[in-house]
């Protein structure tokens, strides 16, 4: 009989890093050495005094591999704080995305009923296509991306899930005052 399989998740994590060169190549090398994948990555500066920038992250795995992902990352040296924020509690996740549709005739008003439905704004329009800017969850805009393809040829821009935990718990890092 063959060994069960563990199912594959997603997490989403928030890592606390020093704002330097090479940082963000050492973060990524920990992922490709060991044959990981990142779903979604978005990094910034987030606090200039003392030079910090903010990596979040959607991975996906078994939870073993998940947490020794977790781990590992709290281990590189300028990793001040590690947060997997699907399992610390309720968080906010948004995405920002520009989608161009090139549709015409009737398509054309049936995408923008359906982007009043979704809360996505019209941010450029010409005679053939439109630009629509939609700021959701991730799922939310792989449906309105799914129901614009059936309207017409589409072209993405994606940015990558930012996520911040629920409540008034901060994130500041270990060895920062």
């Amino acid at each position: 009989m063959a060994p069960k399989q563990q199912p594959i998740e997603f997490r989403t994590m928030a890592v606390l890093v020093d704002n330097e060169p090479g940082v963000l190549a050492r973060v990524i090398g920990l992922f490709s050495g060991r044959g990981y994948n990142i779903e979604s990555l978005t990094v910034t500066e987030v606090d200039k005094e003392k030079s910090l920038s903010r990596i979040n992250l959607v991975t996906s795995g078994t939870p073993q591999v998940l947490e020794q992902i977790k781990a590992q990352l709290d281990r590189l040296v300028p990793v001040h704080e590690v947060r997997d924020l699907t399992h610390a509690g309720p968080y906010v996740e948004r995405e920002l995305a520009l989608i161009k549709v090139v549709s015409s005739g009737e398509k054309r008003v049936e995408c923008l009923r359906i982007a009043d439905v979704f809360k996505a704004s019209v941010v450029d329009a010409g005679l053939d296509h439109f630009i629509f800017q939609i700021q959701h969850r991730s799922d939310t805009i792989e449906r309105f991306i799914s129901l614009m393809r059936s309207l017409g040829s589409v072209e993405i821009a994606r940015t990558g899930v930012v996520a911040m935990t629920r409540g008034v718990e901060l994130m500041h890092g270990r060895d920062i005052a």
